[in-house]
């Protein structure tokens, strides 16, 4: 964060960076080689998750997570902003930065969907310290989304197959998703198959009172177990460091609007309620790399899983709207009493940003146990004569 925040400060005195290519080719989803995650194949998605429950009195049973066999359903991943690359819009040969953001928080969804990943040109971290320094990126979005729609067509004409499907989508995925979810399925038919769309760690505003219009104009935030055709989603923020006048996100842009917050865990509810929560202990994303995660000392297997070490609550209030997040503190526990996630600069947390990167790790189990609920409500309603 430290080369991203120079780079920022000497963006703002440079002139403006290279735009994409106007006459840029199209990529070509037909070929394998463009998706991180297809289905049946050993990929980021494909392989098993060595994972180890975290319990109160330390480190308990080991397993793997592991794609399920013949699953009834699709989920179709936009993963957020990871690229390295140095120009404003990434290449399309997947690093170690993109497999890893599909490994961890797209991978484990394989237990109940097909999964479907498809790289694209994305704005890149470079793009987002640009629009720090105050540049226009619409054109690097719009190239981006470009992709995200192509993918998304091709997707449903070579390998839907009228079959219900999920999307899902963090921070750059999320707005792309938006995007694709107002222009590609809403009034169409396919909207009818969409059992959710996990639109997560950024802001998805609605008039204030209301659970639809706004971002989006006919799909409404979920608010129960099972509901199909809405939407979960919510930015992260520790309770007691709520987003600030000058939040990035977790407060709404338009008059009369609020940031929709549903939390997996309790939808339609208010209420604090413990995570089911799945933390990747390999990254020093977020400062993981600090967190001493029990007393009985470094992580067996690189994945954690944790459940009621944090509880967490949707806060509306006014134009703002988040998941506010509290780690269930106990000396007497041999979990951590802290969390990573944190986006830093200088050192030091950046408030207006929250806990944004572990919006999905936060949730995980809960944000499946929802889509397994959609899945079931939606094949029972099926098999009805």
């Amino acid at each position: 964060m430290k080369r991203l925040l120079a780079l920022a400060l000497a963006l703002a005195g440079s002139p403006a960076l290279a735009q994409p290519p106007a006459e840029a080719p199209a990529v070509d989803y037909s070929n394998d080689a463009s998706w991180l995650c297809l289905p049946g194949r050993q990929d980021a998605c494909g392989r098993p998750l060595p994972t180890t429950a975290l319990n109160p009195n330390g480190y308990g049973a080991n397993g793997a997570a592991v794609p399920a066999a013949d699953p009834p359903i699709d989920c179709f991943y936009v993963y957020p902003t990871v690229s390295r690359d140095p120009e404003l819009n990434s290449d399309m040969n997947a690093g170690p930065e993109e497999n890893s953001a599909a490994a961890v928080q797209f991978a484990r969804f394989a237990s109940v969907c097909r999964t479907y990943a498809p790289l694209y040109r994305q704005g890149t971290l470079r793009s987002v310290m640009a629009v720090a320094a105050g540049q226009d990126m619409t054109a690097v979005a719009d190239f981006a989304y470009r992709d995200v729609a192509a993918a998304w067509r091709h997707y449903l004409a070579q390998h839907n197959q009228g079959r219900p499907f999920v999307l899902i989508g963090h921070s750059q995925g999320t707005i792309h998703l938006i995007r694709l979810l107002a222009d590609e399925i809403e009034g169409r038919p396919e909207a009818a198959r969409m059992l959710s769309a996990l639109l997560i760690g950024y802001n998805v505003e609605v008039p204030e009172g209301r659970l639809t219009g706004g971002s989006l104009q006919r799909t409404p935030l979920c608010t129960r177990p099972g509901e199909t055709g809405c939407v979960i989603t919510y930015v992260s923020f520790r309770a007691e460091a709520p987003p600030p006048p000058v939040a990035f996100v977790g407060r709404a842009a338009r008059p009369g609007h609020t940031v929709g917050c549903t939390n997996p865990a309790a939808l339609g509810s208010a209420a604090s309620v413990p995570l089911d929560s799945y933390w990747f202990t390999a990254s020093p994303s977020g400062g993981a790399d600090a967190i001493l995660w029990s007393s009985e000392g470094p992580p067996p297997t690189p994945f954690l899983r944790t459940e009621g070490l944090v509880s967490a609550a949707c806060v509306t209030e006014g134009p703002l709207g988040y998941l506010a997040v509290r780690v269930n503190a106990d000396p007497a526990d041999a979990r951590t009493d802290q969390i990573p996630g944190d986006v830093r600069l200088l050192g030091q947390p950046a408030p207006g940003w929250g806990i944004h990167l572990v919006d999905v790790h936060l949730a995980q189990g809960d944000l499946i146990r929802a889509v397994a609920a959609q899945r079931d409500a939606y094949l029972a309603r099926a098999r009805r004569p």
